[in-house]
């Protein structure tokens, strides 16, 4: 049925279309959750439970300090007053007793420092992470590497470009003739390059398009219509069009 569908393909755009639909209908009839209508693939950036725990830690130590650091100063109100009593239950801390500025002290100082604890240790797993991924990526892809050296990537949520717009524009580059201006120089590298034998026309086959596939991964998409390269791999009958 797909290839009765490619058949009739015109360009690649509707070849696209095609195998996004195909690729849904599959997705359907296996009961596959689905992403968003209209959201493209994007690099995952999933934040490790442990390190949610700890900004979490963070989160709630920093109000605490605020609420000790407010009763210290004189700030009496009952909500205050509470947390202050829920931060030393289970010790023999008073509120009454006479060194509590003190207490109040030690305690804050104490949740700084598990703080700066805290934020060390998201530090270290975050240098890691860059060091692993840029490991990683010298392996694979050097020129990637080092542009994201030179200029950091800015993954941007945004809507993607107007399709008509895009049209247009490479349109206007590649479809509109251009009268250049071939000056005398011209013909000297025309007669100069006479002798130099024409390359061979590119010829890309079903075998190529396959084995460019292979290589890529499974579930990253290289367009806004999110289509994954698992289906490019399994649909092996669109690699015939495609070439």
């Amino acid at each position: 049925m797909l290839v009765t569908y490619l058949e009739t393909s015109r360009d690649l755009c509707e070849t696209d279309s095609i195998l996004f639909g195909a690729a849904l209908a599959v997705c359907r009839i296996i009961g596959a959750k689905l992403p968003m209508a209209g959201r493209a693939t994007q690099q995952g950036s999933a934040i490790p439970a442990w390190r949610k725990r700890i900004e979490d830690r963070i989160a709630k130590a920093r109000a605490l300090i605020g609420r000790l650091t407010s009763f210290r100063s004189g700030n009496n109100r009952l909500r205050v007053v509470r947390t202050v009593r829920m931060a030393f239950a289970g010790t023999n801390i008073s509120l009454s007793q006479p060194d509590i500025t003190q207490k109040l002290t030690e305690r804050i100082d104490d949740l700084k420092q598990k703080i700066a604890a805290w934020g060390k240790r998201i530090r270290r797993f975050s240098e890691r992470s860059r060091r692993f991924n840029q490991n990683r990526l010298f392996q694979s892809d050097q020129k990637r590497l080092y542009k994201s050296l030179e200029r950091p990537e800015v993954c941007g949520a945004g809507p993607g470009p107007d399709q008509a717009d895009t049209v247009a524009f490479w349109r206007g580059l590649w479809s509109e003739p251009v009268n250049h201006s071939e000056g005398p120089w011209m013909e000297v590298v025309a007669s100069q390059s006479a002798s130099v034998t024409p390359m061979d026309p590119v010829i890309i086959t079903p075998e190529d398009v396959a084995e460019a596939v292979r290589r890529a991964p499974n579930w990253k998409s290289p367009g806004l219509d999110g289509l994954h390269h698992y289906w490019l791999k399994g649909f092996v009958v669109c690699h015939a069009v495609l070439a």
